[in-house]
């Protein structure tokens, strides 16, 4: 297969490109889209093919997706940008990239989501089939387009092969997420929970997507242990505000997520089932 990969130069994406060119099939090729032709270097340099353009642009899309078999969405725009660029990348581009794979002839179509789309808890393990009820402390414009953007890709005509993968809180390969969530974590009750997935295993999740010939719809990719806040500051070395113990954790079970289907359907199995074992393999 001829794969584009969009968003390869963001945080997911740039530890998914080399590992996905590491680990394809013999005679598989790899493209990439980049907005910055000095950034494509590196993937050059690994073998990929590397078309400049933005995602924005219908005649980058058209150009990107000429004569490719799937592709890979994993651009993104989070945090610390407008809400007006979040709908634009994660929902608009994502629409025209669809709408640009159809017109292509292209077969396979893998789009790269959050596990944040749920919104509410529903006092157990979040389940694909649970609908989106928008809200939590960490709903906002992220989460709002990304689950518009899976609506309009599973109702497009001609996308007949769509496969969504709905991603935890991503950390390590020196990923700064860790670092950053510590600007907000300790507001949170004591006993909130993060679900989190290493980059190896969000890379190991996208991969199993794209190749499993059975794979259909949307699969959760986490590892097997959300963490409190607790856990994510004494991962820290911060120490635990005494009035966190005295918060009540209105919804527990925001954002954590069974990964029961892509298990069991694809044989996923996380390489660092925790954060932990990711800290005591030098992996952070």
């Amino acid at each position: 297969m001829l794969i584009l990969v969009t968003g390869a130069t963001g945080q997911v994406g740039r530890r998914f490109v080399p590992r996905l060119l590491q680990s394809a099939p013999q005679g598989d090729q790899v493209r990439v889209l980049v907005r910055d032709a000095a950034r494509g270097e590196r993937f050059a340099e690994l073998g990929a093919d590397v078309v400049v353009g933005d995602l924005r642009d219908g005649a980058a899309l058209g150009k990107a997706t000429a004569g490719v078999d799937a592709v890979v969405n994993v651009a993104a725009a989070f945090r610390g940008v407008p809400d007006e660029e979040a709908r634009a990348v994660n929902r608009d581009a994502a629409i025209e990239l669809g709408r640009a794979a159809v017109a292509s002839g292209v077969r396979r179509f893998v789009q790269v989501s959050t596990g944040l789309v749920y919104g509410a808890g529903r006092g157990r393990p979040l389940v694909e089939d649970d609908e989106t009820r928008p809200g939590g402390h960490l709903w906002g414009a992220y989460p709002e387009s990304k689950g518009e953007a899976e609506q309009a890709l599973r109702a497009m005509e001609g996308l007949d092969d769509l496969r969504i993968g709905r991603l935890p809180f991503v950390y390590g390969d020196g990923d700064p997420h860790l670092e950053n969530v510590l600007e907000w974590v300790p507001t949170w009750p004591a006993m909130q929970r993060l679900h989190m997935g290493h980059h190896v295993d969000v890379a190991q999740g996208l991969r199993r997507l794209l190749y499993a010939s059975g794979a259909s719809g949307i699969y959760n990719i986490a590892d097997d242990a959300p963490v409190t806040t607790v856990d994510i500051l004494q991962l820290a070395g911060v120490p635990v505000p005494p009035e966190a113990y005295e918060k009540e954790a209105t919804d527990p079970w925001h954002s954590v997520m069974s990964t029961d289907r892509i298990r069991h359907e694809l044989g996923f199995r996380p390489i660092f089932p925790s954060v932990w074992t990711a800290r005591d393999a030098g992996a952070l």
